[in-house]
């Protein structure tokens, strides 16, 4: 029997790849609203992050998010995604 293959993403803030578990979605829905998708289950374009607060703001510096959706994105989703993050109990 063979082992169960773990999928893999990269990190948009410090670019190392990980298992898609150990990551939170960042999610953009059909009707263009941004939020951080804790279960992965939501429907939309998808970038991922670590759950490292400094992750998320690398990719807030270097504007990845931006690239990844293709789209500008407003300081207070930013500011959103970091308190949810810190909710979560990221460090």
């Amino acid at each position: 029997m063979q082992p169960k293959k773990i999928p893999m993403r990269k990190c948009v803030g410090c670019g190392e790849m990980f298992p898609k578990r150990e990551l939170v979605r960042v999610v953009k829905s059909p009707d263009g609203a941004l939020s951080l998708d804790l279960t992965g289950k939501k429907s939309g374009r998808g970038a991922y992050v670590c759950r490292r607060l400094a992750c998320l703001q690398t990719a807030r510096k270097a504007k990845r998010l931006e690239r990844a959706f293709a789209c500008a994105i407003p300081d207070d989703v930013y500011d959103a995604m970091e308190k949810e993050l810190e909710a979560d109990g990221a460090g």
